[in-house]
Parts: structure tokens; C-alpha cells; sequence
């Protein structure tokens, strides 16, 4: 199976309320998230994407409109962790991102997986799916989830 990967970054900050280590307070990260798509190779003379499964730009242009800029340089916040939802709903035009689920990488990950594979699921119809995606936490730490 052949298989192309985007890889973009975005900043975002959150806590893990529950957690015993420093993670419980509020910090931010440098997330890296790659997209790994399969599909048909573009086989036709004169088509943009001619050879490709689906061009880079188009890729990055989609994960953009539909996760990448609703996550960058927001606070993720679990929707029970009352303390911190209703001190940032406090603050006048604050970028805040409320989920269902602690904001762990884990988390986080399988999030982006569930909104993107319909992104990209079929689109223009050459059997794109979302194969994989990979979130980085830091360098060292990330979570990987596959289709």
C-alpha cells in the first residue's frame, strides 16, 4: 500500500486536571501532527495532481479549515474541568477549544483522527481514506492512531 504523510505544527495549550505530576497545571506545547493518506495514484496527462495521491497543498489546505487553525494557539480544556472552563470563558475574545475528554495526547489524537478521515474520506473520489495520524505531545512523546 502506498501512502503520502503531511506534517504541520501547531501551538496549543491545556492541563490534565487529575494528573499527579506537573502536567495537572496549565501549559502549552509545540504539537506536530502528521496526516498519512492511501488512495489511487492520479494517473492522467494534464491533471494538476498527475502522479500523486493527492497534492501536498490540498492536504495541508483541509487539515487547516478543519482542525489545525480551531487548535492553534488556543487552550484545550476538558468540558468538566469546571475551574479552568469558567475562568477562560472570563476572558473577552479568549481562544478556547472545549472537548468532551482530558486533553491528553491520547486524546487529542484520536480527536483529530474522527474529524479528519471524513475530510478527506473519498475526496474527489480516487479511494483517499485517512490512514494514519501521528500527534506529537514533544519530540519524545506522541500518540498514533490508524484507520
Amino acid at each position: 500500500m502506498l501512502t503520502i504523510t503531511r506534517k504541520m505544527e501547531f501551538d496549543a495549550g491545556h492541563r490534565i486536571p487529575d494528573h499527579s505530576s506537573q502536567c495537572r497545571n496549565l501549559h502549552g506545547h509545540r504539537y506536530t501532527l502528521q496526516i498519512t493518506l492511501t488512495g489511487e495514484v492520479v494517473q492522467q496527462d494534464g491533471e494538476s495532481d498527475n502522479g500523486m495521491i493527492m497534492d501536498f497543498g490540498d492536504i495541508k489546505a483541509l487539515a487547516n479549515k478543519h482542525l489545525v487553525n480551531l487548535w492553534d494557539h488556543s487552550f484545550i480544556v476538558y468540558e468538566k474541568d469546571y475551574i479552568i472552563k469558567n475562568f477562560l470563558e472570563k476572558l473577552p475574545g479568549h481562544k478556547t477549544v472545549v472537548i468532551d475528554r482530558v486533553p491528553t495526547v491520547e486524546n487529542l489524537a484520536k480527536i483529530a483522527f474522527d474529524i479528519l478521515k471524513d475530510v478527506y474520506q473519498d475526496h474527489f473520489g480516487r479511494n483517499l481514506k485517512l490512514a494514519k495520524v501521528t500527534l506529537y505531545e514533544t519530540p519524545n512523546c506522541w500518540a498514533e492512531i490508524d484507520g
